[in-house]
C-alpha cells in the first residue's frame, strides 16, 4: 500500500485512527456475540465503512445533527455514545441508549445528538430534512447529516425532501453511502444511472462523488458541504462510495459477490490506511499502536461485562416513550 503525503497532522491521524479502530473492533465484537446468541434480532455490521463516519465527525461541529439508517453502530459510537450504551442496547438492557426497546437498528441518543437508526428503507430521509428545518426556524447554526444507503435512494421520498430541502435552503447534508449492493442486490441491477449523486442534480443541488475507502477525502468534502449549509446556501449531497465487508445482515452469507471481489477492495482498507501513515511517518510506534489495540479491545470487553451485567426493562415501561410528554393541555396523549 502506498503512502502518499499528506497535510494532516499527527494528532488528526491518531485521533482518525482510534475512531476506526473502535469501530472495526466493536463490530467485530457483535459479530461474536451474534453468533452465541447473545445478540438477537436484525444486526447489520460496517465493516469497512469506518472512513465515512470517521471523516464526517472530523469535519462537523459537536451540536449538529445524526441521522442515518439501521447500519447504526459506528454513527452512534462516533456520535459520543459510550460502546457501553451501545452494547447494552444490542443485549436489549435497560442501560441501553434506547433504554433496551431498540436494538441494533434503533440506536438513539437525543444528548448526543444522534437521532436513530431508522429500521424503514428511507424513512429519515424526510426526517432529517424536517430536523434542519426545526434548526432553521429556531435560527440555530447546527447542520443535520442525514444517511441513507444507496437501496434508499429508490424511495420516492428521496424526492419529496430533495424538492422541500432545496426550496427552503434547508442546512442538510443528505449522504449516501454507495456500498454497492442494496441489500443482496447491485447497484447496476436496480438502476439504469449508476453515478447517484447526479440525483441531486435534477433539483440543482450540489452533488458529487467521494472517496469513502480513504478518510481524508471524506473529511473534506464533509467539511465543505458543511460550510455550504451553515452559510445558508441550502442542502448538499454527497454519493460516498465505500463498501461492507460483510454481508448486508449477520442472517446474509454474501453469495451475490465473488471472493476476489473483496479482497479487492480490502487493499483500499480504510482503516490500514491511516495505521500505515501513522507507522511510515513516524508519527506512532509499534507499540503506540498496540496499546490503543489494547485499551480498545479492554473497553470493549468492559462494555460486554457491562451489557451482561445489566437489567432487561421492567415490563412498566412497555408504554413508556411512545408520545411525548409536554405541557400542553389542548394535546391529548
Amino acid at each position: 500500500m502506498v503512502v502518499k503525503e499528506s497535510k494532516y497532522k499527527k494528532e488528526q491521524y491518531t485521533e482518525w485512527f482510534n475512531a476506526m479502530l473502535m469501530m472495526r473492533r466493536f463490530e467485530e465484537k457483535s459479530a461474536q456475540l451474534y453468533g452465541q446468541q447473545k445478540i438477537k434480532g436484525f444486526c447489520h455490521l460496517y465493516i469497512g465503512q469506518e472512513a465515512v463516519v470517521a471523516g464526517t465527525m472530523s469535519a462537523i461541529e459537536k451540536d449538529d445533527r445524526i441521522i442515518t439508517a439501521y447500519r447504526d453502530h459506528a454513527h452512534a459510537l462516533g456520535c459520543g455514545i459510550t460502546a457501553k450504551a451501545v452494547m447494552a442496547e444490542l443485549y436489549g438492557k435497560s442501560t441501553g441508549c434506547s433504554k433496551g426497546k431498540g436494538g441494533s437498528m434503533h440506536l438513539f441518543s437525543k444528548e448526543h445528538n444522534f437521532f436513530g437508526g431508522h429500521g424503514i428503507v428511507g424513512g429519515q430521509i424526510p426526517l432529517g430534512a424536517g430536523m434542519a428545518l426545526a434548526d432553521q426556524y429556531r435560527g440555530g447554526k447546527q447542520i443535520t447529516v442525514c444517511y441513507m444507503g444507496d437501496g434508499a435512494v429508490r424511495q420516492g421520498s428521496l424526492h419529496e425532501a430533495f424538492n422541500m430541502a432545496m426550496l427552503w435552503k434547508l442546512p442538510v447534508i443528505f449522504v449516501c453511502e454507495n456500498n454497492g449492493y442494496a441489500m443482496g442486490t447491485s447497484v447496476e441491477r436496480t438502476t439504469n444511472m449508476l453515478d447517484i449523486y447526479k440525483i441531486g442534480l435534477a433539483y440543482d443541488m450540489p452533488s458529487k462523488e467521494v472517496d469513502g475507502m480513504t478518510v481524508e477525502t471524506v473529511h473534506e468534502a464533509m467539511s465543505e458541504a458543511a460550510k455550504h449549509c451553515r452559510d445558508g446556501s441550502g442542502p448538499v449531497f454527497l454519493e460516498i462510495k465505500t463498501y461492507r465487508y460483510r454481508g448486508h445482515s449477520m442472517s446474509d452469507p454474501a453469495k451475490y459477490r465473488s471472493k476476489e471481489e473483496v479482497d479487492e477492495y480490502k487493499l483500499q482498507d480504510p482503516l490500514e490506511k491511516v495505521r500505515n501513515i501513522l507507522v511510515s511517518k513516524k508519527h506512532l510506534s509499534e507499540k503506540d499502536i498496540e496499546d490503543i489495540e489494547t485499551r480498545i479491545e479492554n473497553e470493549i470487553n468492559e462494555s460486554v461485562e457491562f451489557a451482561e451485567n445489566s437489567s432487561y426493562p421492567d415490563q412498566s415501561e412497555i408504554y413508556s416513550d411512545v408520545y411525548v410528554e409536554n405541557d400542553y393541555p389542548f394535546i391529548t396523549q
